[in-house]
Formats: structure tokens, C-alpha cells, sequence
């Protein structure tokens, strides 16, 4: 059993992963921001949790309740390329100023524990055809990318300097039950809400590689053993490019059951700070032999039946 900390726990992916790690019998305690009723906290499997930022106090006061971690998954960021390009500043101090301080801590305090910095594919940037491995040149296209770049930078600073063990895990287009925003949830909100056509922007041949929470969270416990100071970057994406087009069609089907779904149409204007192309290379995670289990139109259904319920309990 492991002693793990989560930054941003009370965030979607924070507790899927929370859940996942303590079903698996690792203690997790965690910090970020959100009100958490200690038996709400409890049913997500943090055992210890502190509704603050991330300073060094506040991650000594965690300590001292929950002892010192074995290893940190650090998920608390920025969370949209659309909030970062409204608010640059506030995307930086949630990015940037958040893992300074977290990995200051781990130096004076935690300097055997490993980290997993939790970054994005928005590293990536524009100008990206096919599949993109991890060494491809890095062009971050909005606030949010290059933020989430200076972020991989200072766990490199800190690993060059003080042998803090890394790895970097970039995500694509993580989904799944929890999630309320992005696409996904304002295609069911739309749909709740009877609207027929659907008139989404872009062109609707922008290609995503989506990725379900539930696989995310297995390939990021898989990555932790891989932390070390030569801070390996590994993409958790499918290799799988899929349009916006198909994911929506896909999505209004299942919404649907059986019926005719929603028509489909396309504004052509294309939001600021999104790529055309953001898929992944897998191979280095083939290689430590992950292996995606949970299909697209599987997720998408599972999305759709969290959505309804979550509706039927909130009305």
C-alpha cells in the first residue's frame, strides 16, 4: 500500500483517480479547491482532504494528517483552453505558480516521493498532421498549452537540479462520467433542452483522440513507476483520430435510443486556441503494454445514461 497525495482531487479526472487508487488499497488524501463533506470524500476514497491552495503550509498541514506521500499525482491546473484565453493570468497562478510551490514542498519535505505532473496535448499545439510522439516540437497554440508547457519545464528544472523522479503524462481528450463541460456536456445540456438542429462551430472535421476517464486513470497508476530525474513524458492517448463530426453524431445517437437523432450542423468559425489535429502517438505507452479497454461508443453511452441521471437528480 502506498501513501499518495492528489492535487486537484475534488476536480472530474482527481476523483476517478482518487476512487480507482483506494479501491486498489493505496491510501489518498488530497488538496485543491471545492467544499467536501468528509463522508462525500470518504465515498470518492480521499481519506484526508484540505479545501485550499497549494502553498508549502497548507501541504505541511496535509502531511501532518496524512503523513508524507510515496507519490503525488498533481492534476490541479487551468482546465480550458476557452477559460485560459478569457483569463491568462488566473490560468498561469493555477498552472504555473501552483506546481513552483508543489515541487518546493517536495524538495524540503517529500523529496523520496515521485511525482506525476498530469499536462496536456495542448503542447502540442497547431501545425501537427497524423499521430504526434512525444518528441515532436512543442508550438503551444493558447495560454493554457504554454502553461501547461512551463509546468513540464519546472519539473524538469527540479529533477535536473534535485533529482526530483517525474514523469509527464500529456492527456488528449479525456471524458467521462463527472464531466460538466466541454462538448460533450453541452451536447446533452442542448439536447435536454430539445434542441434540434444542433449548430455546433468549427468545421466538424477537427480531429480529437478521445480518451474514458475510467482508462485514463489505470494508465496514469501504471506511470508513476516510471518516474524518475531523466522525467520521461509518455502521450495517454489512443492513436485513434476521430472528428468532432462523428463524436456529436455518435453522442445525439445514443441520446436518441432509437428514435431520429438531432440534426447536425457546423458554423465554420473555429474558437481561438484549438488546433485542427490533436491525436496521439502510443507507442511508448504500448510499450510499458497498457491497452485501452473501454471503446468509444461504449463511453459515449455511458456518458449519455451519467447525463440523464445527473439530470433526474438535479431537477
Amino acid at each position: 500500500m502506498s501513501n499518495i497525495l492528489i492535487t486537484g482531487a475534488h476536480g472530474f479526472i482527481g476523483r476517478h483517480l482518487a476512487y480507482s487508487l483506494a479501491e486498489a488499497g493505496h491510501r489518498v488524501c488530497g488538496i485543491g479547491h471545492g467544499t467536501w463533506p468528509q463522508f462525500e470524500a470518504e465515498a470518492s476514497g480521499i481519506s484526508d482532504w484540505v479545501n485550499s491552495s497549494i502553498t508549502p503550509s497548507n501541504l505541511r498541514q496535509l502531511q501532518q494528517m496524512a503523513g508524507t506521500p510515496d507519490v503525488v499525482y498533481h492534476l490541479a491546473g487551468g482546465s480550458s483552453v476557452g477559460v485560459a484565453v478569457a483569463n491568462p493570468l488566473e490560468d498561469f497562478s493555477r498552472t504555473v505558480a501552483t506546481t513552483a510551490e508543489l515541487l518546493d514542498w517536495m524538495r524540503l519535505d517529500a523529496p523520496e516521493a515521485r511525482i506525476v505532473a498530469v499536462s496536456s496535448a495542448a503542447v502540442y499545439g497547431a501545425g501537427h498532421a497524423g499521430r504526434i510522439a512525444e518528441q515532436a516540437t512543442l508550438n503551444p497554440y493558447s495560454p493554457y498549452g504554454h502553461h501547461k508547457r512551463l509546468m513540464e519545464e519546472l519539473c524538469r528544472s527540479y529533477a535536473a537540479s534535485y533529482g526530483t523522479k517525474v514523469v509527464v503524462a500529456r492527456l488528449f481528450s479525456v471524458f467521462g462520467s463527472g464531466l460538466k463541460k466541454q462538448l460533450l456536456w453541452d451536447l446533452c445540456t442542448r439536447l435536454a433542452a430539445g434542441a434540434d438542429p444542433l449548430t455546433l462551430g468549427g468545421s466538424g472535421e477537427e480531429l480529437r483522440d478521445w480518451t474514458d476517464v475510467r482508462d485514463v486513470v489505470r494508465a496514469l497508476a501504471l506511470l508513476e513507476t516510471t518516474a524518475s530525474a531523466n522525467v520521461p513524458v509518455f502521450n495517454v492517448g489512443t492513436g485513434r483520430a476521430t472528428p468532432v463530426r462523428e463524436i456529436a453524431a455518435l453522442l445525439a445517437t445514443h441520446w436518441a435510443n432509437g428514435k431520429e437523432p438531432a440534426a447536425l450542423s457546423f458554423s465554420g468559425q473555429t474558437r481561438k486556441g484549438d488546433p485542427f489535429s490533436l491525436v496521439a502517438d502510443p507507442t511508448s505507452m504500448k510499450a510499458l503494454e497498457f491497452e485501452w479497454r473501454v471503446g468509444l461508443d461504449q463511453g459515449l453511452a455511458d456518458y449519455v445514461n451519467w447525463f440523464r441521471r445527473h439530470e433526474v437528480v438535479q431537477s
